[in-house]
C-alpha cells in the first residue's frame, strides 16, 4: 500500500518530488476549480504539466506551487494551472455524423439560428458548426450567431485568430478548403487561415462551466457539449445539464460526445439520434 509521504513513482529521475499527498491536493484543486475528475492513472500526467508551471514560476516544491494557488492571490496562476490540466483534443468535422443532423435542422428552422459550443478549444468545432450552417443556407453570410467558449484562455486565442496548419485540413474535401479557407504563402507557407466571413460569425469568450454565473444568455437552438462530460462526475453533469436545459429554445437539440449518456436524466432530456438530445416535456 502506498503511503503518503511517498511518491507515486521512484524520484531518481525526477526534477522534482511528487508525493500521493501532492496529487491529491492537485486533484482536490482541479476538481473545485473546474469539476475535473483525476483518476490515478493521471498522476504522471500531471507531474509532467505541471512541472512545467514550476520552472516558470521558479518553485522548488509542489507543495509551494499548491500553496501560492490555495493562497488565493495569483489569478493569473490560477487560469495557468486549469489551462495545463486542461485536454484539448479536437479536429474538423470530428464525430462528423452530427453534422448532417445539424444541416437537416438548420434547413427546417429556417429561421436565424443560435449554436452556443461550450468547448471550443482551438476552434476546429465552432468552425465545422460555422461551415456546416453555411452549405445549409447556401450562404458564406447565413443567419447564425455561434458562441464559442472554453475554460482555457491559450486554446480560445488560437481558436479566435483561426489559423491552422494546412494538415489539419487533410480529411477535409477540396470543396470545402477553397470555400473556406485562404491558404499561406511565403513566410505562410503550410498555414491556412479561416476565411474572416466564418470568423465574423462567431464570438469567442472564456468561460467555466462550474462558474456560479455564465456570461451568456440563453434562447439556443443548439448547444453542443462534446466530450467533456466524460472528465466530470455524475452530480457534476447534472448540475450543468440542469443549467443547460433552461438556456435551450423548447425545440432544440443538445449534442454530445460519442461516449457520454445521459439517459439517466430523463427528467431533462431525452434521445433523440445518436448521442443527439432534445428536451424532455
Amino acid at each position: 500500500m502506498i503511503r503518503a509521504s511517498e511518491s507515486s513513482k521512484s524520484d531518481s529521475a525526477k526534477e522534482f518530488d511528487f508525493t500521493l499527498k501532492d496529487f491529491e491536493r492537485v486533484r482536490g484543486l482541479i476538481y473545485q476549480r473546474a469539476g475535473i475528475s483525476l483518476t490515478e492513472s493521471k498522476q504522471e500526467m500531471v507531474y509532467s504539466r505541471l512541472a512545467r508551471r514550476l520552472r516558470a514560476t521558479n518553485i522548488n516544491s509542489f507543495g509551494q506551487y499548491l500553496d501560492l494557488l490555495e493562497r488565493g492571490q495569483d489569478p493569473e496562476e490560477w487560469e495557468a494551472f486549469t489551462n495545463a490540466l486542461t485536454t484539448n483534443l479536437t479536429s474538423f468535422f470530428r464525430e462528423e455524423h452530427h453534422f448532417p443532423v445539424l444541416a437537416d435542422f438548420a434547413r427546417q428552422l429556417k429561421d436565424p439560428i443560435t449554436v452556443w459550443c461550450s468547448a471550443s478549444s482551438t476552434g476546429e468545432e465552432p468552425y465545422s458548426i460555422a461551415m456546416t450552417l453555411c452549405e445549409a443556407y447556401g450562404t458564406l453570410t447565413p443567419p447564425v450567431k455561434i458562441v464559442a467558449t472554453d475554460i482555457d484562455t491559450n486554446v480560445l486565442a488560437t481558436a479566435a485568430k483561426g489559423v491552422y496548419n494546412y494538415d489539419r485540413l487533410e480529411k477535409m474535401s477540396n470543396e470545402r478548403m477553397k470555400k473556406f479557407f485562404l491558404r499561406g504563402k511565403g513566410e505562410q507557407s503550410g498555414l491556412v487561415r479561416v476565411r474572416p466571413e466564418l470568423r465574423q460569425l462567431i464570438e469567442f469568450k472564456q468561460l467555466n462551466l462550474l462558474a456560479p454565473g455564465w456570461p451568456i444568455s440563453g434562447g439556443f437552438d443548439v448547444i453542443f457539449c462534446r466530450n467533456v462530460m466524460i472528465y466530470f462526475d455524475k452530480p457534476t453533469q447534472k448540475t450543468i445539464l440542469q443549467r443547460f436545459a433552461p438556456l435551450l429554445k423548447p425545440h432544440g437539440l443538445l449534442f454530445v460526445g460519442h461516449s457520454e449518456n445521459f439517459s439517466y436524466l430523463t427528467e431533462l432530456f431525452h434521445l433523440r439520434g445518436k448521442t443527439v438530445y432534445e428536451l424532455s416535456r
